[in-house]
């Protein structure tokens, strides 16, 4: 682990900044699971923004649709996001992808993810969701100077691909962005944008229960047996049978579901947030009020929160389960090297919640011994989640529409991988390593 600097004396509190405002906290009126009908039309596994999209999508065609949630409403990733928004092509490792699948179809994920962006700041505005949907843009910073180039190059390239304008910083220019001297240069994509994730998510489940969409609570899905064309899904006292199933657990799916476990990399992300900052301060660090970003592989990401009163400041969380002590003092003093000038500020809040990333780096959407899926959004979830819920929701009605370019990438695992990943503590040495070498 990048070594710790001295310990700054500070009480957070272990919650999202995200639900301070106890009117987002508070769950929604959810459906009492005692009162579930025998049969629904599509049960959901999953309450986070992957299944409130294709909930939306199917009770507006129609459908009388159930979304089980294992806990809380909204106390998944969902709520625990640090809510930026954009295409995430860097997320692609095009130049693998390419040798193993082709120009043609990297190019059309490529654009696929600019439409999926786009497709969601259109349905925020449609739906008259209040969620603080900011385009603010982001600057990508390079932590070394042998990253400036290949930021520049790969803004390039993706220009010749889609409409996506990036605006290259030189170093000497950074300051304008990024009120650090610790990158080299980067680049802006002015088009990215960032929401208030739980008030998005409770838009989300307030348009589903108008609609009709039963959401129940604390309903954690023991097995799903599939019998003579349909599927009866088990929880603790009950079931319900159903005619599809979707499984939309990603960071947290577990092993009633080991199919699809074995293929997913779950990753504890955590956040921190300051305490209220004046003006002058908050924008000694983001001049502009953007969201940022870096080159590194340990990445850690920041952005102003809405109201522009705080910074939130995020990455990986380090040590198994959610040890805040652990990751709150790592992520304060990974934001203090980036800004001296934070040295002395408190921290408020601090916690952590589960992702999901895929062997490929690429999110993955179908159908798999029977069972609709949409998961392996690889630190991507506000967007990708959103559209990838809509698209398996099309899928289950059979509408052209529900075709996608991501489900032309095989699922897969590796051979004796069983979902839990023994080997990142191994390769988040090897990542902090290359960040120090600027590989």
């Amino acid at each position: 682990m990048i070594e710790m600097l001295a310990k700054h004396s500070s009480t957070y509190t272990h919650a999202p900044y995200w639900l301070e405002d106890t009117s987002i906290a508070a769950a929604p009126a959810t459906f009492r699971r005692h009162a579930l009908p025998a049969f629904a039309d599509v049960v959901i596994v999953g309450g986070g923004y992957t299944g409130l999209s294709a909930a939306i999508t199917l009770v507006r065609a129609g459908l009388k649709v159930a979304v089980l949630e294992a806990g809380q409403l909204g106390n998944g990733a969902s709520t625990r996001t640090g809510g930026m928004l954009g295409p995430s092509f860097s997320k692609l490792g095009a130049s693998g992808l390419e040798r193993q699948y082709g120009r043609d179809q990297v190019h059309a994920s490529i654009k696929e993810s600019l439409a999926a962006f786009d497709w969601l700041v259109t349905f925020i505005r449609d739906e008259n969701i209040d969620c603080d949907l900011q385009i603010c843009g982001r600057f990508r910073g390079a932590s070394h100077p042998k990253h400036y180039a290949g930021l520049v190059e790969q803004a390039t390239a993706l220009a010749k691909i889609v409409d996506f304008p990036a605006i290259e910083v030189s170093p000497g220019q950074q300051h304008g962005e990024v009120g650090s001297n610790r990158y080299y240069g980067g680049i802006v994509y002015p088009t990215d944008g960032a929401v208030h994730p739980a008030k998005l998510f409770r838009g989300l489940c307030q348009i589903a229960q108008n609609e009709g969409a039963m959401l129940v609570e604390q309903t954690p899905v023991r097995n799903v047996e599939k019998q003579n064309g349909q599927f009866t899904v088990h929880f603790d006292n009950g079931q319900i049978t159903a005619g599809h199933v979707i499984i939309a657990t990603n960071g947290y799916t577990n092993g009633a579901f080991s199919q699809f476990k074995r293929r997913l990399i779950p990753i504890r992300s955590a956040m921190i947030a300051t305490e209220e900052l004046p003006d002058q301060v908050i924008r000694s660090v983001s001049p502009k009020l953007r969201c940022h970003g870096s080159t590194e592989r340990l990445s850690v990401y920041y952005r102003p929160s809405p109201d522009g009163k705080r910074i939130l400041f995020g990455g990986r969380a380090f040590g198994r389960g959610d040890r805040p002590d652990l990751y709150s003092q790592y992520l304060r003093n990974f934001m203090v090297r980036l800004f001296p000038q934070l040295a002395a500020v408190k921290i408020d809040y601090a916690w952590s919640g589960m992702i999901a990333y895929t062997f490929d780096h690429v999110p993955h959407i179908g159908e798999l011994d029977g069972l609709h899926y949409a998961m392996g959004y690889c630190g991507s979830g506000v967007g990708r989640s959103n559209y990838f819920g809509r698209k398996i929701a099309q899928k289950v009605l059979g509408l052209a529409e529900g075709r996608t370019t991501f489900e032309d990438y095989p699922f897969k695992g590796r051979p004796l991988y069983s979902g839990n990943p023994w080997f990142l503590p191994a390769i988040m040495k090897w990542h902090e390593l290359a960040d120090r070498m600027g590989w």
